[in-house]
């Protein structure tokens, strides 16, 4: 699929010359009939060539638990990208490491998504939707990403990480340019621009460590790190604690956000659930758990075979990629009842593979369900309808699936 030719017919195109990887397929919102024809006629399916090199796709819902659930066998170590790494940043980061390396840098942050911190921030969380959504203007057109969605997510970082909240801003665009390479995700953030942004994001987090250490009582990521004997003198390992900084802003930036714009769309959508949530606020905390399926905010998470192996008739050879297509497993109609219809009110919502399985299970996946869900329940306070009256512009990516503008205009109670 080249850059300037039209997407193939899903159904027409030979299998062996489907190129999955393509981040038009996302960008277009074209994907579906490409992933349903794979868990269909090849669930495991063997891509010989790509931009990204070789690799294996898994599609159905059953063989994704089976890979994500078996890091002995599936490895992330050296990437969790469908394409590897540029080598001029050789970062790590504690999603792209297998235990025990992984356990122990994972342990040390875990702490900030707790129970009892998470209780202790709803308050914070609410007064800050609150703001943000009384700041809007009734009757306008305006971008619901930018004016919501970033603006939510990016001071939750800021906060995470007890960062200079007037300049939370860059937390987003490192985010963005952290996983734009065109190497890794089919994005478009260039080399030059992005080692620029990426030294910046190193350098500030660097001052912030210096200046935080020996500080008593801190409860933000970073003091976390500084307090465990594990991570205790990741500062002195650029490449590591630059790794686990940006593994820890895109998981609580690009996740979190464009769920919040994909709800608004997916409501739009299906205005007969729009209907059964006015009817019945109730709904919104099953109603989060089905955004975040039908979103799938990340659409892969790549591994790399330990061994040769057989797997489902297949065989994969060892230092083969096997990439995971969450995006298709949440529309896998063998493990989920009418996957491909938006449905508020099922019985099982949680029954989706967005947050991974096994030991990389998603570290944030609770204060992301809170978030969206604060923010549901003041927004049904307010607005009959958050109307979305243009298209989406969406990112060029085949990691994340998400928006860069979406067009909304709000219709008060």
């Amino acid at each position: 699929m080249s850059e300037s030719a039209l997407l193939p017919d899903a159904q027409a195109v030979p299998l062996a010359e489907m190129d999955i990887s393509d981040p038009r397929l996302l960008e277009q919102d074209a994907w579906r009939p490409f992933f349903a024809r794979l868990r269909r006629e090849d669930p495991v399916h063997f891509q010989a060539s790509s931009p990204f090199g070789p690799f294996w796709s898994i599609t159905r819902f059953e063989d994704i638990v089976a890979v994500d659930s078996d890091y002995e066998t599936f490895s992330s170590e050296p990437a969790i990208f469908i394409g590897d790494r540029p080598t001029d940043t050789p970062l790590t980061n504690f999603i792209a490491m297998d235990p025990p390396k992984h356990d122990l840098q994972r342990r040390a942050a875990q702490p900030v998504v707790a129970p009892q911190n998470l209780a202790e921030m709803e308050g914070l969380i609410r007064s800050r939707v609150i703001a943000i959504l009384d700041g809007l203007p009734p009757g306008d057109t305006f971008d619901w990403v930018e004016r919501v969605s970033i603006n939510l997510t990016t001071q939750m970082l800021a906060t995470l990480f007890d960062f200079p909240f007037e300049q939370r801003h860059k937390l987003t665009y490192w985010s963005d340019i952290a996983v734009g390479s065109p190497e890794m995700a089919g994005g478009s953030v260039g080399n030059e621009e992005r080692l620029a942004g990426l030294e910046e994001c190193l350098g500030a987090f660097t001052r912030l460590w210096h200046e935080r250490k020996g500080r008593e009582g801190g409860f933000d990521l970073i003091s976390l790190l500084q307090r465990d004997p594990n991570t205790c003198d990741m500062v002195e390992r650029p490449n590591e604690y630059l790794g686990n900084l940006l593994l820890l802003i895109v998981g609580g930036n690009d996740t979190t956000r464009n769920s919040i714009s994909g709800g608004v769309l997916a409501l739009n959508q299906n205005p007969a659930e729009y209907d059964k949530l006015r009817a019945d606020p109730g709904l919104i905390p099953g109603m989060v758990s089905e955004i975040i399926r039908w979103q799938t905010p990340l659409a892969h998470m790549r591994r790399t075979a330990t061994r040769d192996i057989e797997f489902r008739g297949k065989q994969i050879g060892k230092g083969d990629k096997v990439v995971m297509w969450y995006l298709s497993g949440n529309r896998d109609e063998t493990a989920i009842d009418d996957a491909d219809q938006f449905i508020i009110d099922r019985d099982n919502p949680r029954h989706h593979v967005s947050f991974g399985f096994g030991v990389h299970r998603c570290m944030g996946n609770r204060l992301a369900e809170m978030q969206l869900r604060i923010l549901w329940e003041e927004i049904m306070q307010r607005f009959h309808t958050v109307e979305v009256v243009g298209e989406p512009e969406r990112v060029r990516s085949n990691f994340v699936r998400g928006y860069r503008k979406l067009p909304v205009r709000l219709h008060p109670l």
